[in-house]
């Protein structure tokens, strides 16, 4: 039996005998596409070169970071909240999130009300101080 023959052992090994376990675990899968998003990701931004690395030690392709991101984001920023088997608690939060979402959209569609309103005052401002300054001087404004 050779030392890179585990087929007894119902583990595949590589060339130099480490099973095909071992191999995606601990070394990572270094696939051409991995190597080159890493190396963009150095070029433009270090961070995102050091989030592709670890990506690849732990043994996943790049091709699954972007749903993992928008994944582990949606967690992060979504709705908020993380379901229970308890339905009455879960039915309470989301009233609450609810609740909440109505207090924000009344606090922005009255910012919004006042930013106009501001801006009609200052218009109005603008045109009475013009109408002031033509009244004062009506002979000099055609020249």
């Amino acid at each position: 039996m050779s030392f890179s023959d585990n087929s007894t052992m119902g583990q595949r090994s590589d060339q130099w005998g480490f099973s095909s376990q071992y191999t995606s675990e601990k070394r990572g899968r270094w696939t051409g596409l991995n190597i080159g998003a890493m190396v963009v990701g150095f070029v433009f931004f270090w961070p995102f070169g050091l989030v592709i690395l670890y990506w690849i030690l732990k043994g996943r392709d790049v091709r699954d970071l972007p749903a993992a991101l928008r994944e582990k984001w949606s967690q992060l920023r979504g709705n908020g909240f993380v379901r229970s088997d308890n339905v009455v608690f879960n039915k309470y939060q989301q009233t609450q999130y609810d609740r909440i979402q109505e207090i924000k959209d009344e606090m922005a569609s009255r910012a919004k009300r006042f930013a106009d309103f501001r801006a009609d005052a200052k218009r109005r401002a603008d045109e009475e101080e013009f109408n002031q300054f033509m009244a004062r001087s009506p002979g000099q404004a055609g020249e």
